[in-house]
């Protein structure tokens, strides 16, 4: 059985929503599912939700579970209405305003943000649909900005507006996201993904909702500016994971710069021990081609090369052509791609308690001997995290745990191949019946296994909470 430490996330769309095609996606290889809020519904989401539980309860052990992510639609910025897209052409001089009141055929661009004026200065950029199209302030008044097309094209409606190094006095969480935070809560979602992430306020403020609501929900921080690029350590050491949310990263920071910055954010995960993901055109060309390019293909191995614990598919998978083809490609990417991964992203991260350290030791050792895998018994995931911070080297972590909850969520922790034992509370019990699933895992052919043992569940029982199994 082929087994790869990076996690695939698929954003479920039109594409992908129903029961056939989201087991496809599955037994292809995806763990995650991400429901994008941008476009979803409620009902929408409901119904994917459900036949996601339905797979998860149907599944062979053997298969894992499919984890939940809740994207938030974060602080939009849009343009307004128009009943035709406005041909927009190089050197066009025109107006941009918050006034509700627009005259398109005055090209005048409604603009959604009330501090738009205030924001920006003469000179400044400013880009529409993630980048193509762009303009160049020339003056402003009380309520318009004079603006040159810098970039041109057609400028349909309601479409995304960034103000590159420009703090957008917008909160954090938006009414529509606390509907929406709330509504994944009632619905058990696995991971909320909070967008526009700017220091760890922003997520201080989300799990202040999740613990109200008593919800376990892991939160991942989008990183998608400049200000949220500065305080990425200090976002990493409040969070539970990070995503590299590279579309508006391109926009809003230099886009020449973005795979330093990347390595930037990928170093700050390695470092606090964050689970990372690496988001935004990784098979763009997939939308409508059945194979990669070469490119797209080499960025993947990057990614899985800096330690991505996941990489994320978007519109390949919610509206592209080929969506189960896309995962195909990415699981085989993943596994050529880690036999050769260049080492070194495991010494940024730095253990600060005894279990950290346990979870480095297990991993040494596990290489040192050669181990067939390492064993970690959870009921929180806690052991699983530890071991999966020190980047085992093509060792997978078997993660056994009695909580179905972090069954779900072991689905985003890189390198763990995920079972569920409903009783680990006898040290002898549990080893056996451990011992009869890895079995069956490897098959006939593969006699005299050998694995590193973590738990914390049995460490005051047995005093080491390391043991080399024989099984």
């Amino acid at each position: 059985m082929s087994f790869t430490r990076t996690k695939i996330i698929c954003t479920i769309g039109p594409a992908t929503e129903t029961i056939s095609a989201l087991k496809k996606l599955h037994n292809n290889g995806m763990n995650v599912a991400r429901i994008n809020m941008s476009h979803a519904t409620h009902k929408s989401a409901k119904a994917v939700i459900d036949r996601i539980n339905k797979i998860n309860k149907d599944a062979k052990v053997e298969s894992g579970k499919i984890g939940v992510l809740l994207d938030t639609q974060g602080p939009e910025i849009r343009t307004g209405d128009t009943e035709l897209p406005l041909d927009l052409k190089v050197g066009d001089e025109v107006t941009l305003t918050v006034r509700d009141q627009v005259d398109v055929e005055t090209s005048s661009i409604k603009i959604n943000y009330k501090d738009l004026i205030h924001s920006v200065s003469e000179g400044s950029k400013i880009s529409v649909d993630n980048g193509l199209i762009n303009f160049k302030v020339l003056s402003k008044d009380e309520e318009t900005l004079l603006c040159k097309v810098l970039d041109g094209g057609k400028l349909g409606s309601k479409r995304h507006v960034n103000l590159p190094g420009v703090r957008v006095n917008l909160p954090s969480l938006t009414a529509k996201d606390i509907e929406d935070i709330n509504f994944g809560v009632k619905n058990g979602v696995d991971f909320i993904a909070l967008s526009f992430v700017r220091n760890s306020d922003d997520l201080e403020k989300l799990q202040i909702i999740l613990d109200k609501k008593k919800s376990k929900a892991k939160i991942i921080a989008k990183i998608e500016n400049q200000e949220g690029l500065d305080n990425i350590h200090n976002i990493c050491k409040a969070s539970w994971g990070v995503m590299v949310a590279r579309g508006d990263l391109g926009i809003e920071t230099s886009l020449t710069d973005l795979p330093n910055i990347q390595r930037r954010i990928m170093y700050a995960c390695a470092k606090w021990g964050r689970r990372s993901i690496v988001a935004t055109h990784l098979l763009e060309s997939m939308i409508e081609n059945p194979t990669p390019t070469r490119a797209e293909v080499t960025d993947i191995a990057n990614a899985i090369y800096e330690g991505a614990d996941a990489i994320m598919l978007s519109g390949e998978t919610s509206v592209g052509k080929y969506p189960s083809e896309c995962v195909t490609f990415l699981k085989s990417i993943a596994e050529k791609t880690e036999k050769f991964r260049t080492l070194g992203y495991e010494k940024n991260f730095t253990p600060n308690s005894d279990w950290q350290h346990i979870g480095v030791a297990a991993k040494n050792l596990a290489e040192t001997i050669n181990a067939d895998g390492i064993i970690a018994i959870t009921r929180t995931g806690k052991t699983a995290n530890y071991i999966s911070n020190s980047k085992p080297n093509g060792i997978p972590v078997f993660t056994f745990t009695g909580n179905k909850k972090t069954l779900n969520q072991l689905s985003l922790i890189g390198s763990t191949v995920p079972f569920y034992l409903s009783n680990l509370s006898n040290h002898d019990k549990t080893l056996a019946n451990v011992s009869k699933i890895l079995k069956k895992y490897y098959g006939k052919d593969k006699k005299d296994l050998k694995f590193i043992m973590v738990s914390s569940i049995f460490s005051e029982e047995h005093s080491e909470a390391i043991q080399i199994i024989n099984i």
